[in-house]
């Protein structure tokens, strides 16, 4: 596995090995002492997998939760995603910076989303499979959504010339100061 910082301190890109022959691939996605040793999920522990299946165009996000935020380890598994962190911690160095990067079943790589950011991709592909684990579950109270062109934030989605597609629900969510975010604890 190779490591690749990024521009936000905590966010962090992971390529995975990867074996294959004329029968398929095979690919450890997860083996919680690597990532410990990381320094991935310190201190926090994995509760829940999701799953999405999405489209070209489809644009989920921005999501958080304020009083139970969650970590994600994010991975494609087929297609390609564009994939965005954003630093939601008021009074965090980084606040409101973000990071973006491209993740297929072709390059391999993971993506770790630490606590307190919020978190959305656009699908590039035809389609996409796309898994993560989170280190808290999905509390429907306590997600702050935040909108995924808020002109604040000016997060540049490669969207080449489409309109995506986005949830009612992603639509109407609130630019990011008018929504509660979590504070900065170092």
């Amino acid at each position: 596995m190779k490591v690749l910082e990024t521009t936000l301190p905590g966010v962090v890109l992971l390529e995975l090995d990867s074996f294959g022959d004329e029968r398929g691939r095979f690919m450890e996605t997860f083996r919680r002492e690597r990532y410990l040793e990381l320094g991935i999920g310190v201190g926090l522990e994995f509760v829940q997998d999701n799953y999405s299946s999405s489209v070209k165009g489809v644009l989920r996000g921005l999501h958080q939760q304020v009083q139970h935020p969650q970590g994600k380890l994010v991975v494609v598994t087929r297609g390609e995603v564009w994939d965005v962190a954003v630093d939601v911690r008021r009074g965090s160095p980084t606040f409101r910076k973000w990071f973006g990067a491209n993740l297929s079943a072709e390059n391999r790589r993971q993506m770790w989303i630490p606590p307190g950011f919020a978190h959305g991709f656009v699908t590039l592909s035809d389609s996409a499979d796309f898994n993560y684990k989170c280190t808290d579950i999905y509390r429907p109270a306590d997600e702050r959504p935040i909108r995924w062109d808020d002109p604040d934030l000016a997060i540049d989605w490669p969207l080449g010339g489409m309109t995506p597609i986005v949830s009612g629900r992603d639509q109407a969510a609130p630019l990011m100061r008018d929504t509660e975010v979590p504070t900065y604890k170092p």
